[in-house]
């Protein structure tokens, strides 16, 4: 599977966000990728604590996600941006997932929102249902993950119940402090606990960490991008490498705890 990690910037302008993406994209060959993540938070950036996010949501067949689900029909790949879900009332903070159809193939409302390190998402956002999302890519069941959702590993077991071999992780993981290493091993604990890829498109700039990575299922770096506002990581990965990994390490069938 060929993978390809687009980290960007984005802005509080949606419609700059847009041009970003389709220039970002632009540059993919067609058929050059099986699946292109982007980060959280792609269709407009989170801006200051007071920025009002629920006033620049968009609902699904808005003009973002049509530009997604028409890049990733011109690529034949599976697309997973992150945006802003207009709701009725608090937005969502959601995981758009475009099949190479160019069709909406699913979507992952976030579920631990960022209530952290004097930071609160949830006074803006709100939580999506407690249920893993796994889509299909090229065959591999991908389950989804968005960036404080790391910080849960319970989560990663019920999509490895769900079948799961490989995580998709877009991320907005503020810098400060230390955060590059929770970052980097955060995510190489989710590859080796679950024994799965991880494949994770961060944004980069000043705000926040960048360093997209993809970690392989023995939890060995395979792709990372810096901090730069913008990078791209491409990676081929081999599913049965996942299939080869737990009949190494079968700590999955050795749990006697917590197994659905």
């Amino acid at each position: 599977m060929r993978v390809a990690l687009v980290q960007l910037a984005s802005t509080i302008d949606s419609s700059q966000n847009r041009r970003l993406v389709s220039d970002r994209l632009d540059a993919l060959a067609p058929g050059a990728a099986d699946l292109v993540v982007l980060p959280e938070a792609t269709m407009h950036d989170f801006g200051s604590p007071d920025h009002d996010l629920a006033r620049h949501a968009e609902p699904l067949d808005g003009p973002f996600v049509a530009d997604v689900t028409a890049h990733a029909r011109r690529l034949g790949a599976t697309v997973v941006a992150g945006m802003f879900e207009r709701t009725d009332d608090v937005p969502y903070n959601t995981l758009v997932v475009a099949g190479p159809d160019g069709a909406l193939q699913a979507t992952y409302r976030k579920i631990h929102l960022y209530d952290s390190f004097g930071y609160r998402e949830s006074d803006r956002l709100r939580g999506g249902d407690l249920e893993p999302v796994t889509i299909d890519v090229a065959g591999t069941c991908t389950g989804l993950m968005t960036c404080y959702d790391l910080r849960f590993p319970e989560l990663g077991r019920a999509l490895v119940d769900a079948g799961a071999e490989l995580f998709v992780v877009p991320a907005a993981w503020v810098a400060g402090e230390g955060k590059l290493h929770h970052w980097r091993t955060l995510l190489t604990a989710r590859a080796l606990e679950d024994v799965v890829h991880v494949a994770a498109a961060a944004q980069g700039g000043e705000r926040y960490t960048g360093h997209s990575l993809v970690v392989d299922p023995l939890g060995t770096v395979v792709g990372e991008g810096g901090s730069d506002e913008e990078d791209l990581v491409t990676v081929e990965i081999d599913p049965d490498a996942v299939t080869r990994a737990r009949r190494v390490n079968p700590s999955l069938d050795n749990r006697r705890m917590g197994r659905s």
